[in-house]
């Protein structure tokens, strides 16, 4: 059984948001992931799940349908990053850094 972190997105509230909201608030949990890495696993896997599940959201909008393939390869860069696979030599970190800037320009968008 699937746990559904934030209901009121999924519930369909998620298309409210444009992309740079979306892709921002996926940002936060990833930068909760980051704060939790190494020190608290409960709360970091918490957080993986968490962005994860916006991460589907967002794949699941059809409004973004000429960008899956970018939304999708950033989902899969994170879950690369979460285990530890140096394949794509791209870091929590660096992905919280990508994500920054989406938060930034939805604040500035409102």
């Amino acid at each position: 059984m699937n746990m559904v972190f934030h209901k009121n997105a999924a519930s369909g509230h998620w298309s409210d948001f444009s992309l740079e909201e979306q892709l921002g608030n996926i940002g936060t949990e990833l930068g909760r992931t980051v704060k939790w890495q190494g020190k608290d696993e409960k709360n970091f896997q918490g957080a993986v799940d968490r962005a994860l599940e916006l991460f589907d959201l967002t794949l699941n909008d059809s409004r973004w349908k000429g960008r899956l393939k970018e939304i999708a390869r950033t989902r899969e860069l994170f879950c690369a990053a979460v285990l530890g696979d140096k394949e794509y030599g791209t870091s929590l970190e660096d992905l919280n850094k990508y994500f920054l800037f989406f938060a930034i320009a939805a604040r500035a968008n409102r």
